[in-house]
């Protein structure tokens, strides 16, 4: 419990009416969870406005308004204009959960491909070494086997600010998360400082209606973590992250493979592990370690030599990681899933041109008999991403399967349409089946002998987004219902 005026003190606001002195037991910005006494911040959204559910509010009992607009209700309540009212709730949400990120060492990863992989390699480094860590990310809020899914890559500063009071007072001693540029953009990390900030790559992504307008924001509020950072890390190999790290405010270490690096990977192969495809490499500059990877493609290695480097860092030594990243797997991130069928079948969360690309260059290295391609793209999202999958797919895949993904609210058969429309720039094979169930049932009753099966775009996601509704479905779930329904 504080008091409204403590939980503003690092905020500019006006008091337009109430009393400051009321006393806050729960701060939130869903109009649906706002219970007697509550604080309800206005946020505006893309699609919705807080604003726009302030008299519902009231009605359910919230006693103070933080608004960025011109307002009318019930004297009262309590009324705080700000400037904006994302930042408003970043900083009171610090203070009230008690500031928890300065009680843990915090870890901070962003850039457009690899935060995932990277964030997670290096959560499960820290717990092979005995530490006790928490992740937030793509994946959700993972505490030990608990895994708590979430909607954002890096979700709201309330939610960010909850997780960590309880890492806190469960005695963790660090966190790992995955910060996104949206997350930074919209000051969901203020408050925050990392130890150790990276700052993996940076292409053309999230720039369209409701993201970034054009690749020069997308860069600066990536940038914005080295601001956070007491110690920055970078890869060598990529220019826009040089180039961050010019604009930081901390010492920067760096990793890579073709340039100069601290930590750099000289020597590797691709390798069929029993279990899995990986990769191998000599790790060479700061340490010397022959390190293997359960993860296939070079960009596996970028990403573990990311997790080595924050690791060794914070003080964990590199040979006690070299031999543990074989046993190290990302849900979503070219996860295997074993089959019936002497093929292979793999989801994987690539969701734009560029990472579809890498993943099927990738698996081509792995010499399979066909690479067949499941995918859709997202609803309210650049049509140019739509073009721009479709003639990768059909340029590196044997066969593609094009289906729904999350359609948001445009119809599925239109974004099927503008993929088609990319793919028929190109030789490549394909068919629309427009429902995913039933795309990924004909992928796996037509497989043949050692094809390559890649369920690309969801990833470790549980969900399919249609209008606003968020409805079950998982890949796993959906293959296991396949196997059981034709008897594999």
């Amino acid at each position: 419990m504080a008091y409204l005026l403590d939980l503003l003190k690092n905020c500019n606001y006006l008091c337009i009416q109430g009393d400051m002195y009321r006393k806050v037991t729960d701060i939130c910005y869903d109009s649906k969870e706002v219970k007697k006494g509550s604080v309800f911040v206005c946020l505006k959204g893309y699609h919705r406005d807080g604003h726009d559910y302030l008299q519902e509010a009231v009605h359910k009992g919230a006693s103070v308004l933080i608004v960025q607009k011109n307002v009318a209700v019930e004297e009262n309540v309590t009324v705080i204009r700000v400037r904006d009212t994302r930042e408003a709730l970043a900083q009171m949400a610090v203070l009230f959960y008690g500031n928890p990120s300065k009680k843990l060492h915090m870890i901070g990863i962003t850039g457009t491909k690899g935060k995932t992989s990277a964030a997670y390699m290096v959560w499960e480094l820290l717990r092979i070494a005995g530490f006790r860590a928490g992740l937030i990310g793509t994946i959700g809020l993972q505490m030990e086997k608990e895994l708590t899914p979430f909607y954002n890559t890096t979700p709201e500063s309330l939610l960010i600010q909850k997780s960590l009071r309880q890492m806190v007072d469960k005695g963790y001693d660090f966190c790992v998360m995955e910060v996104s540029s949206q997350g930074l953009k919209t000051h969901r990390v203020d408050g925050i400082t990392y130890d150790v900030g990276v700052f993996t790559n940076l292409s053309p992504d999230h720039i369209g209606s409701g993201e970034h307008k054009n690749l020069a924001e997308y860069f600066a509020c990536k940038a914005r973590l080295f601001r956070q950072s007491r110690v920055g890390i970078i890869n060598a190999d990529d220019k826009y992250a040089r180039k961050a790290a010019a604009l930081g405010r901390c010492p920067i270490r760096s990793y890579g493979i073709q340039k100069a690096a601290d930590y750099r990977a000289t020597e590797t192969v691709y390798e069929k592990f029993p279990q899995c495809l990986g990769m191998s490499y000599q790790l060479k500059g700061i340490c010397n370690e022959k390190i293997e990877v359960g993860l296939p493609g070079i960009f596996s290695v970028y990403n573990s030599l990311a997790a080595l480097a924050v690791c060794h860092t914070v003080g964990i030594p590199v040979h006690a990681m070299g031999s543990q990243l074989r046993d190290v797997k990302v849900k979503g991130r070219i996860e295997e899933i074993p089959m019936p069928g002497n093929y292979r079948l793999m989801i994987d969360y690539a969701h734009n041109a560029v990472s579809l690309q890498s993943l099927l260059q990738t698996l081509r290295h792995y010499q399979p008999g066909r690479l067949v391609t499941v995918f859709g793209c997202g609803g309210n999202r650049s049509r140019l991403r739509r073009l721009q999958m479709g003639e990768v797919a059909g340029n590196y895949s044997d066969y593609t399967i094009i289906t729904s993904d999350n359609p948001r609210y445009e119809k599925p058969e239109d974004i099927i349409a503008d993929i088609v429309e990319g793919i028929e720039k190109t030789k490549g094979g394909y068919i629309t089946i427009t429902d995913r169930r039933e795309a990924i049932a004909y992928a796996i009753t037509h497989a043949r002998e050692d094809d390559f099966i890649v369920l690309a775009g969801k990833g470790h996601e549980h969900y399919q987004e249609i209008n606003g509704a968020f409805y079950p479905m998982d890949e796993r779930n959906i293959i296991d219902e396949i196997i059981r329904q034709y008897h594999y």
